[in-house]
C-alpha cells in the first residue's frame, strides 16, 4: 500500500481505480502489438521507445528539478559510442553486451557527475545553465566529426568521424542452450517496454518521495528550500545524473536498435527535439511528458517521410504555441482537465 501511495501521490497525475485500469489497459494493448503488427512497424515503435527514457529524464531535470539542460544528447552520444567500443572489441558472447550497456549509462553518469558538480555548485543557473550544457554537445559533435582518420579508432572500433560508427552487435541476454540476441523487432520491443515501464514506475515512486517533495520545493522558490537546510545543490547534482544516465540509456537502446551512431545525433537539431517533444506533454508531470514525447515523435517522422523541408519547421512552430497558449504543456492541460471532470463529486440535493 505504501508503494501504490508513492506512485500515485502529489507530484503526478493520475491516480486511483481509473487511472491505473487505463493503464493496465495501455500496458496489455503494448504487450499484445507485436502479435497483429509487421516486423516493420515493431521495429520503428522500439524506435519510438529509445527516446522516451530521454525524455523522462529531462522531465525529472526541467519539469521536477526547474533546472533547462539543453545538452542531453551529449550523455545520448556518450553512452552510444561507448556502446560501440565495447561491444565492437569484446563482442557479444556471454552477454557481454549487457555489460557494455551499463557500462555506457555509467560513463554518461560520470561525465554528467563531473559536469554537474561544476555547474551546481558553481551556482551556476537560469539561461547560464542552457548554455553551458548546449555548448558541452556541441563541442563533443565537432570532437566527433573530426575523428575520420585512421588513426582515430579504440582497439577494433574506429570513430569514423562524419560518417559514424557502425557494425557493433545488437544486445544479446544470455541464457540457456544460447544467447538470446534482440535483433529490432519482437524480442528488442519487449526488452524495452519492460525497462520503460520499470523506469516510469521507479520515477513516479521517485518524485513522489520525500527527494521529490524538496526538488519541487527548490523549483519553486531555491532560497526557502536552502533556508529550511536543504542543500539544493546536493538534490540538483543528484538529478541531474538520474537525468542524463536515462539519456545515456535512450543512447545505447538507439545505437543497439540500429547498429550504427553518428555525431549528428549530438548535434544542434538533436539537442533541440528532447525540449519540444517535453515541452508539448507537460514538462512538470511524467505521463504527459511521456504521451506527449511518442506523440510529438510520431509527428516529426511523419512529416520527416512526407514533407522533410517543413518538419523542424512545425516543431519550431508547435514549441511557440505551447509556449504561448498552453505553457504547462498540451497534454498536461487536457490531463488535468480530464481528472478534474473524473474527480469531480456529484453536488447533493439542495446544495
Amino acid at each position: 500500500m505504501k508503494t501504490l501511495g508513492l506512485l500515485q501521490g502529489p507530484q503526478t497525475l493520475g491516480k486511483g481505480k481509473p487511472f491505473w485500469s487505463a493503464f493496465t489497459l495501455v500496458v496489455a494493448l503494448a504487450c499484445a502489438y507485436p502479435l497483429f503488427a509487421d516486423g516493420y512497424d515493431v521495429g520503428n515503435n522500439v524506435y519510438f521507445f529509445n527516446w522516451a527514457f530521454m525524455a523522462l529524464g529531462l522531465s525529472l531535470i526541467w519539469g521536477y528539478g526547474g533546472t533547462l539542460s539543453f545538452g542531453q544528447t551529449a550523455f545520448f552520444g556518450v553512452a552510444g559510442y561507448t556502446y560501440g567500443v565495447i561491444s565492437i572489441n569484446f563482442g557479444d558472447a556471454y552477454g557481454l553486451t549487457i555489460f557494455a550497456l551499463v557500462a555506457s549509462v555509467a560513463a554518461a553518469a560520470l561525465l554528467a557527475a563531473a559536469l554537474g558538480y561544476f555547474l551546481f555548485f558553481g551556482r551556476i543557473s537560469g539561461v547560464f545553465l542552457g548554455i553551458v550544457t548546449l555548448s558541452v554537445t556541441l563541442v563533443l559533435e565537432r570532437f566527433m566529426a573530426q575523428t575520420a582518420g585512421p588513426e582515430w579508432r579504440v582497439g577494433a572500433a574506429r570513430l569514423n568521424g562524419y560518417n559514424g560508427m557502425g557494425g557493433m552487435p545488437s544486445l544479446t541476454i544470455p541464457w540457456f542452450g544460447g544467447d538470446i540476441v534482440l535483433f529490432p523487432d519482437v524480442q528488442l520491443y519487449y526488452f524495452t517496454l519492460a525497462l520503460l515501464i520499470a523506469c516510469y514506475l521507479g520515477l513516479r515512486i521517485l518524485v513522489n518521495s520525500r527527494f521529490g517533495n524538496v526538488l519541487v520545493a527548490i523549483r519553486e522558490n531555491p532560497q526557502r528550500a536552502e533556508m529550511l537546510g536543504y542543500d539544493i545543490r546536493v538534490y540538483q547534482l543528484v538529478t541531474f545524473i538520474i537525468g542524463s544516465a536515462l539519456a545515456g540509456l535512450s543512447g545505447v537502446l538507439y545505437t543497439s536498435w540500429g547498429n550504427y551512431i553518428t555525431p549528428a545525433s549530438m548535434g544542434m537539431t538533436a539537442a533541440a527535439l528532447p525540449i519540444v517533444w517535453v515541452a508539448v506533454g507537460g514538462r512538470s508531470d511524467l505521463t504527459t511528458t511521456l504521451i506527449g514525447a511518442m506523440l510529438v515523435l510520431a509527428g516529426f517522422q511523419a512529416l520527416t517521410i512526407h514533407g522533410s523541408q517543413y518538419a523542424l519547421v512545425v516543431m519550431g512552430a508547435l514549441l511557440v504555441l505551447t509556449v504561448l497558449i498552453a505553457p504547462r504543456g498540451l497534454v498536461f492541460g487536457l490531463g488535468t482537465l480530464v481528472a478534474g471532470l473524473v474527480n469531480r463529486k456529484p453536488k447533493r440535493q439542495g446544495e
